[in-house]
């Protein structure tokens, strides 16, 4: 299965309550991950950066379906306070993502 990785990053002032909020994840939103095929999912953080890694058949499927997701949409909403803009995105990317060049199982 294809592992996807991408970036975030989060405001100087809210690093404790991302961290906070991510070790209470709405059960609900844990069962949505994993209907659409999301496995193996890992955030890593050092200072703002995020470094979101993560297993799926079909990634863009995967977000399609979050997107239509009512408890997803909420998810979005409440944490969307805590982000700030990627410096390298792209305009019309989802995410910033990752090229994976070397993968030792």
């Amino acid at each position: 299965m294809p592992r996807y990785a991408f970036k975030l990053r989060i405001k100087p002032e809210a690093i404790e309550e991302y961290e906070i909020e991510h070790r209470r994840v709405w059960p609900e939103l844990l069962a949505k991950l994993k209907s659409v095929g999301i496995s193996d999912y890992s955030i890593f953080r050092r200072d703002q950066d995020l470094t979101l890694v993560l297993r799926c058949d079909d990634f863009d499927k995967a977000w399609d379906e979050l997107d239509r997701d009512p408890v997803n949409q909420r998810w979005q909403v409440f944490m969307s306070r805590l982000f700030e803009p990627v410096p390298d995105q792209k305009p019309g990317e989802r995410f910033a993502m990752l090229k994976e060049v070397f993968y030792l199982e």
